[in-house]
């Protein structure tokens, strides 16, 4: 990828004394490695975002701006950072999804995932689904912790981080290749113009 472009990681939780501060601290450490992203962390809790879906609220246009709509050629990938809560993701995490449609389509999607002995693994599985519907690309390989409770210091160091980089530079690798094929058939033809003629064929 000849020019840095935009990843957006997203935070998945918003409980108090949540573990995904650790568990991002820790990815945005590593990611450093990558320079051939921006990286743009998005946190719910940075948005004073409505209870019910009101596009005309100005929070809501505010996460639009992060988030980037298709046409204004922002986020070009996204990693989401998910516990796992009862075999699923969180509440807030769907709100966020659900409030928009455009940004997701034709873009590459992976996961960092956290829960008991699963590794919020299910939280994915069940994500996969969601942004499948919203028209994403998720990338096969995924990070996830076990048990993290004990894992994460303060600053986010982990302890016996070389098996979790492993899959980290992996699922990092896929993503990249994913980024920039799809970059690449955006600028050949926006995403959205598949949706004009898949209706028109079908009058």
């Amino acid at each position: 990828m000849q020019t840095p472009t935009r990843l957006a990681v997203i935070y998945g939780s918003t409980t108090e004394g949540r573990i995904c501060d650790q568990v991002v601290n820790w990815l945005t450490q590593e990611l450093v490695r990558f320079p051939q992203f921006d990286i743009d962390v998005i946190d719910p809790l940075d948005f004073a975002l409505p209870v019910k879906r009101d596009t005309t609220h100005p929070e809501i246009d505010r996460l639009t701006g992060r988030l980037g709509m298709a046409w204004h050629g922002m986020a070009d990938a996204f990693i989401i950072v998910t516990p796992e809560y009862n075999h699923s993701f969180t509440a807030p995490l769907k709100s966020i999804i659900d409030l928009f449609f455009e940004p997701w389509q034709g873009k590459p999607v992976a996961f960092v995932s956290y829960g008991g002995i699963s590794g919020g693994l299910r939280a994915v599985e069940q994500l996969r689904l969601v942004f499948a519907e919203l028209h994403a690309v998720t990338i096969r390989d995924s990070v996830s912790f076990a048990a993290p409770w004990n894992r994460f210091d303060t600053e986010g160091r982990l302890d016996n981080p070389a098996d979790t980089i492993r899959l980290l530079d992996r699922m990092m690798t896929r993503l990249e290749w994913w980024t920039r094929a799809l970059v690449t058939a955006r600028s050949d033809r926006p995403y959205t113009d598949t949706e004009r003629r898949a209706s028109f064929q079908t009058r």
